[in-house]
């Protein structure tokens, strides 16, 4: 079992870690003084009460400065088979040279490790870095903040569509110990331009593994960004995850969460539709089995008219897992016909799995169009019991009706090796009962 810091201070060891990687960076110690004004969030805190992140860093991880050497990968295991696309590979939170390619041109799309094109201050870096996630108020945008030592930059050219996409293999290797690791990712996608971006995340070895991860993400007029992201780890996985997307007139995004491993997973999603026609829809499907924590809290901030969003989230839990999901839209005074949707729904197949879920819906605007909801239940018997009438064993007729249920998450994936990958992972999982 890892050594902890169970019996003293978790932010006393993150300091002495953290102040190693400073460099004199004044961003770097900005959010180090935010990070030690802060704290990290007690269990009282409202948006963790169900999730308690910090106690759980406390009994599973004592935060050496530095990450054991990584054993040799295997990385055809952790591939999504199929597609065609860039390959970018970060073990124990460190980019790996050697197991990444990028196959698109440099005329198209621009992809290099983050610390490089900051390095090289480069000067879209140097328009966005920082400027979308708010290390002041969230102490582990601020610790990320303060400490991240490797990541990806992908900016894309106005007018420019690029055709293969872009696939980041998250792989923790801790076979030689306890990993803990902070990564930062910036995507920049100019007027009339448009992307697909992977992340995955995978492990290997059996110790406990923990990383924070900060994405920012900036889409221009006109432009276009499609993120997805797959969690499946069936190791020790412990997760804190913070996307912040920016978008201006006319933009579209398309998110896509699917948490179905790992033993604690808390993804934060913010999308700021600071323009007119924008479209932004957001998916998320959560298979929830063991003890496994799954936590997802959404942002959507209206701030001008004439714009639309649309959220479907969807829970399957099993065991003694847990399900959150606390969805908060706000409408701005200027951000009359707005169009604005929200629904989470989920089904508990044993009496110790538990969701809880929590809605929410701010209007400030008159001539809006905003509804949300939840609903928690179990399987319908009389469907359950009209499928058995009909020669299908009680397994099958349950894996059938949860797959029925997840595929309306699952038909909203428009890349078609993304979807067949997805659609036979979350099918075998269903007929294998969790």
């Amino acid at each position: 079992m890892s050594p902890t810091v169970a019996n003293k201070d978790i932010h006393a060891a993150l300091a002495a870690r953290i102040q190693s990687a400073l460099n004199g960076d004044d961003l770097r110690i900005r959010a180090f003084e935010s990070f030690r004004k802060l704290g990290l969030p007690a269990s009282k805190h409202e948006e963790f009460k169900h999730t308690p992140v910090t106690r759980e860093l406390e009994n599973n991880f004592a935060f050496a400065e530095a990450n054991p050497a990584p054993a040799s990968i295997a990385l055809d295991s952790f591939l999504i088979p199929e597609l065609d696309a860039n390959v970018l590979v970060f073990v124990n939170g460190i980019f790996s040279k050697a197991h990444s390619r990028i196959v698109s041109p440099d005329s198209e799309v621009t992809i290099v490790p983050l610390e490089e094109a900051q390095a090289a201050k480069h000067p879209v870096v140097q328009q966005n870095f920082g400027m979308y996630a708010d290390h002041n108020n969230d102490a582990f945008a601020a610790w990320n903040t303060a400490e991240w030592k490797s990541g990806v930059f992908i900016h894309v050219p106005k007018n420019s569509v690029v055709e293969k996409p872009v696939v980041i293999y998250h792989i923790n290797d801790s076979s030689n110990g306890e990993v803990s690791a902070s990564q930062r990712n910036l995507f920049v996608v100019e007027r009339s331009a448009e992307v697909t971006v992977i992340e995955k995340f995978d492990s290997a070895g059996n110790a406990n593994h923990f990383l924070n991860l900060v994405t920012e993400a900036s889409v221009d007029e006109n432009a276009g960004l499609n993120l997805y992201s797959i969690q499946n780890d069936t190791g020790q996985r412990f997760q804190y995850g913070l996307t912040e997307i920016h978008q201006k007139n006319s933009s579209r995004v398309n998110t896509y969460t699917f948490t179905m491993n790992g033993k604690l997973v808390r993804n934060n999603l913010h999308l700021v539709l600071d323009g007119e026609g924008i479209e932004s829809h957001m998916y998320g499907l959560y298979l929830l089995g063991g003890n496994t924590l799954g936590d997802n809290h959404t942002v959507v901030d209206h701030r001008k008219a004439n714009s639309f969003s649309n959220e479907l989230y969807k829970g399957i839990m099993d065991g003694s897992s847990r399900g959150v999901f606390n969805g908060k839209i706000y409408v701005r005074p200027n951000a009359q016909k707005t169009n604005a949707f929200q629904a989470n729904r989920n089904i508990l197949l044993t009496d110790k799995a538990t969701v809880n879920t929590k809605p929410q819906l701010e209007i400030w605007a008159d001539d809006v169009k905003c509804s949300h909801g939840c609903t928690s239940g179990q399987l319908d018997l009389e469907a359950m019991f009209y499928l058995q009438t009909r020669g299908i064993s009680k397994e099958t007729a349950q894996a059938m009706m949860l797959y029925a249920f997840a595929g309306e998450v699952v038909d909203s994936i428009k890349n078609p090796a993304i979807k067949k990958y997805l659609d036979r992972i979350i099918s075998e999982r269903l007929h294998k009962n969790f």
